[in-house]
């Protein structure tokens, strides 16, 4: 059985709500179907950030799920994450393609070049941390008689004295409030459409707190359900807004090609498009930070496969057509809410996720989902992940009286909330960007005392 090694875990702690670690396993039939809940998460985004940079959405969901595969291998399947479209990438890809929109973006090419320096970089980073990432022991002398033999994480210590608590705990909650704007401004059009984004994420938050065992732990995708039934009532049978429309999910062939495209390699986009990686490391970091408060699993020796996979998984991603791919905090964001980290249910959706990019009928038929809806859940799963964010900070016990972690804090949520952006020539970064690097940057400048990884005083 390899990676997939299957030892169940017993009824009664699933009906107690017990946590179901990343080692752990559920019965297949419930692990199919939260592998079907993780899909309905990172969907709405994966399919977003393509649209928005003009790349074809069944690529970037085939590649999805290839990118999830091969971080699940790369890291021993110890680690619980859905390798999504990241929202790193759309400001520099618009800016290095000069894509206007819609349709198709005509110099998908050279971004897709730079989009694979950037997993080369990415990767890099990632063998760099996991050569470091050695435990040693050291010798303490106490009361000039005993010793004590103390472990240590190399990596994990230099990253975090670049990247501590503070400042992954603010990049990570400004990744949700970054997309925050996105179904609010973007997905709902009328009031019909803003009432119907409330009842979605009313529904989602009555099937949270009031039904029980496995309902429960498939919220997200019981309350779009809901919502969806409530909306074709509402339109479909009332008129009072726009009806579904199924005809085009009908007209699509059930199995074709998605639009596959080659990457061109050119300097100028590679080396606006490359440090993207930075963010995607603090993005991951965070992420595995997050994970590990919520399962009590020390997931730090994981940490540079981590990195690789990721950064292997976007090359992949690029030299196909898709999108730079990033772990994705909508997936922590829904293991929070049931507590199941099971990475078998990974595999699940990253299968499902490749069959359906190559079913146009599928994306026809996500297509048809009510954009209200969509908004709905996204308002639900984005909170969800400033929220992780902020658990990084109790986790970590982030000291706020320290003016040095308060001041890193805020300045850091208000750039990235704020799209805060800073132009290099015709370079510009902006929202999460500066965000990442402000953050970095001003806890170096205020920590005079000097970086401490993690702790109290962090």
């Amino acid at each position: 059985m390899g990676l997939l090694n299957w030892t169940e875990k017993p009824a009664s702690t699933l009906n107690n709500g017990g946590v179901i670690a990343p080692d752990e396993r559920l019965p297949w039939p419930q692990t199919g179907v939260m592998g079907v809940q993780h899909v309905i998460a990172m969907f709405g985004a994966t399919v977003l950030a393509p649209l928005l940079m003009g790349f074809d959405p069944n690529v970037a969901i085939l590649m999805s799920g290839i990118g999830t595969l091969i971080f699940f291998v790369i890291t021993g399947g110890k680690v619980p994450s859905y390798l999504g479209s990241s929202f790193a990438f759309i400001g520099v890809v618009i800016a290095a393609s000069g894509y206007a929109g819609p349709g198709l973006n005509a110099n998908l090419g050279v971004a897709l070049g730079g989009i694979i320096a950037c997993g080369a970089l990415y990767t890099v980073i990632g063998v760099v941390v996991h050569l470091t990432n050695v435990r040693h022991t050291r010798s303490t002398p106490l009361k000039g008689m005993e010793v004590e033999e103390v472990e240590n994480d190399v990596a994990v210590h230099w990253i975090e004295r670049l990247m501590p608590p503070v400042v992954t705990g603010a990049v990570v909650a400004v990744i949700g409030l970054n997309l925050a704007a996105i179904p609010i401004k973007n997905m709902a059009p009328t009031g019909f459409d803003a009432w119907m984004q409330a009842v979605t994420f009313l529904s989602v938050g009555l099937v949270a707190v009031y039904t029980r065992g496995m309902t429960q732990r498939l919220l997200i995708l019981v309350g779009l359900i809901a919502a969806s039934l409530i909306y074709a009532v509402l339109t479909n049978g009332l008129g009072l807004g726009k009806p579904i429309d199924l005809s085009a999910v009908a007209a699509a062939p059930l199995f074709g090609l998605p639009k596959f495209a080659a990457p061109v390699f050119e300097a100028q986009a590679m080396l606006l498009i490359a440090p993207v990686a930075l963010i995607l490391v603090a993005e991951n970091l965070g992420h595995i930070k997050a994970v590990s408060a919520m399962t009590g699993r020390d997931l730090n020796p994981y940490l540079g496969k981590a990195f690789i996979g990721d950064g292997v998984a976007t090359m992949v991603s690029g030299a196909s057509g898709g999108t730079g791919v990033t772990t994705y905090a909508e997936n922590i964001g829904v293991m929070a809410a049931t507590k199941i980290y099971s990475t078998a249910m990974f595999v699940v959706a990253a299968c499902i996720a490749i069959v359906l990019g190559f079913s146009p009928k599928f994306g026809a038929l996500i297509q048809a989902i009510p954009l209200a809806v969509m908004g709905g859940v996204s308002i639900v799963v984005f909170g969800l992940i400033a929220i992780a964010g902020a658990r990084i900070w109790v986790e970590n016990k982030v000291d706020f009286s320290d003016n040095k972690n308060l001041l890193v804090a805020a300045i850091t949520l208000i750039l990235g909330t704020g799209e805060y952006t800073l132009k290099f020539g015709g370079f510009a970064l902006g929202g999460i960007g500066t965000a990442t690097f402000g953050a970095i940057i001003l806890y170096w400048l205020l920590n005079r005392g000097g970086a401490t990884p993690a702790g109290n005083n962090t």
